[in-house]
């Protein structure tokens, strides 16, 4: 059986490639070991190294937290400012159905 073999959009590569880029940039500016790094996570060095690539199979989690611990910015400058961003997205999420169904006729909308 083959592999489903999983296409990503440039903007897409492009932006691990950055994200991966900056991690290794701060981490090295802090002086900070792979290994070190890596121990801070919890994960092993050769999973620092693919986040650090900007491997697109990487959790997103251990990549969020690679960024924080060398300090690289997710979102906005103060990490405690996170979770006034939260409650907005989660307002405007409650007046939106909770699901979406696909639509059972097609729209004629050639006039």
């Amino acid at each position: 059986m083959a592999a489903h073999l999983r296409t990503y959009s440039r903007a897409t590569r492009d932006a691990l490639t950055l994200m991966g880029g900056q991690i290794r940039l701060a981490r090295k500016q802090r002086r900070l070991s792979e290994a070190e790094l890596a121990a801070r996570i919890g994960i092993a060095r050769s999973t620092l190294q693919l986040i650090e690539k900007g491997h697109p199979k990487a959790e997103i989690g251990l990549v969020f937290e690679a960024a924080h611990l060398v300090g690289i910015p997710l979102f906005v400058a103060d990490p405690s400012d996170l979770p006034d961003r939260i409650a907005p997205v989660e307002d405007k999420l409650a007046l939106l159905p909770r699901s979406i169904r696909q639509r059972r006729t097609e729209v004629v909308d050639d006039f």
